[in-house]
């Protein structure tokens, strides 16, 4: 049975602790796919994608990385922009595991880093999965910043951010607010709250206030020589839908999927529809 605990992992990389998820279906020359968490606060690729490893372990090697700054991952000062650190880390970890090419399936935050990846390092990336990725996108006809990134904003500024902050992001994230509950917003909130968590987040957000120009992949995106699905909800409050126009008019080989009725988080208010596109998109 596949659980947090049955999958958590940990190893060193590029100088890190670098803490992930694993399962597989056990056969050693499985295809690999690499998942990457968004950046709000009290993210983690459990809290992104745990409810669809199981679905993937049965076909892929799935990697579940909680990236530097989040989770049980290490959270230092990055020494450059968040995109380029993360994806040099990511790369190492899997140096570190064996791994030569793998998918990459990126949501928000965990999208710039895979496009990162992909820029730096092509020759790990097989296919893009982004999922309204940060860094790729370009708001052009929607309010930057979005309602989204506004909340965002307001919790991890906060000297002590409250549950109704919290419940208020959650909610900017999803399409039907019945998958904002009770508990969930409890779980997120104790998790963000954290000193380690709220540390980095800090961090995080520094790295990108001191580097800003070097997040802006979309100036790079004709360099992307992988195959690339954007996928987006349609409606997205935080990375809007016409973020997505300018990276399918520049990615060379783009195409592109909208979920109806579907903020933010496709993997879980598209989960069926998501699971079989992905799946789909990395078998062939």
């Amino acid at each position: 049975m596949i659980t947090y605990e049955s999958t958590s992992r940990t190893a060193k990389a590029a100088g890190l602790t670098l803490h992930y998820h694993e399962a597989g279906p056990g056969d050693p020359d499985a295809p690999v796919v690499v998942m990457l968490h968004g950046g709000g606060p009290g993210a983690s690729a459990w809290s992104n994608f745990g409810g669809n490893l199981p679905v993937f372990a049965e076909h892929f090697r799935t990697l579940l990385i909680d990236q530097p700054c989040f989770g049980r991952s290490d959270k230092p000062e990055p020494d450059r922009d968040y995109f380029s650190f993360s994806a040099a880390a990511v790369a190492a970890l899997l140096g570190e595991l064996g791994v030569e090419r793998a998918h990459f399936l990126g949501n928000s935050l965990g999208g710039g880093t895979a496009v990162r990846v992909a820029l730096d390092h092509p020759h790990l990336v097989g296919k893009l999965l982004l999922m309204g990725p940060g860094g790729i996108s370009v708001n052009l006809f929607s309010p930057d910043p979005t309602e989204g990134i506004k909340q965002l904003f307001a919790f991890n500024s906060a000297p002590a951010p409250t549950r109704e902050q919290m419940r208020a992001f959650l909610l900017t994230m999803a399409y039907d607010p019945a998958i904002v509950t009770d508990a969930f917003v409890e779980e997120r909130y104790t998790r963000a709250v954290d000193p380690e968590s709220r540390l980095g987040a800090a961090r995080m957000g520094a790295a990108f206030a001191a580097w800003p120009a070097d997040t802006m992949l979309w100036r790079e995106a004709h360099r992307i020589t992988q195959p690339t699905l954007l996928t987006w909800g349609r409606e997205d409050r935080t990375n809007p839908l016409d973020g997505a126009l300018l990276a399918l008019r520049t990615i060379p080989d783009a195409r592109l999927h909208v979920f109806p009725h579907c903020g933010h988080w496709a993997q879980t208010e598209a989960f069926d529809a998501f699971n079989r596109l992905a799946l789909d998109f990395f078998s062939h």
